[in-house]
């Protein structure tokens, strides 16, 4: 796998929103500018966003480290990650990591 076929890691925490019954687009390369959502920036990457239905309004904690095995929901891979794997590799959207 290239490393632009790699996903980044957007944030070290989850998202936690209310949402509505609908369909998302989750990203999976970590390079959107809209987490947890796609805006296309996945282009030319080989990796594509996952299609995620809410049948029903639910709390949602979307993942953003983009390690988790229940993708898109977060499952606590964040806490596992090299301690500095975020901000050495300035794959973060946000220097504090509270993406």
């Amino acid at each position: 796998m290239s490393e632009n076929e790699k996903p980044v890691i957007a944030g070290e925490r989850p998202i936690i929103e209310e949402m509505p019954a609908g369909e998302y687009w989750w990203c999976t390369c970590g390079r959107s500018t809209n987490q947890p959502f796609c805006d296309g920036s996945h282009k030319g990457t080989g990796l594509t966003p996952l299609k995620f239905e809410l049948k029903e309004p639910k709390r949602v904690a979307w993942c953003t480290c983009k390690h988790t095995k229940k993708s898109p929901l977060c499952d606590g891979s964040h806490n596992r990650l090299p301690e500095d794997a975020c901000r050495s590799e300035k794959t973060c959207h946000s220097e504090d990591g509270n993406s």
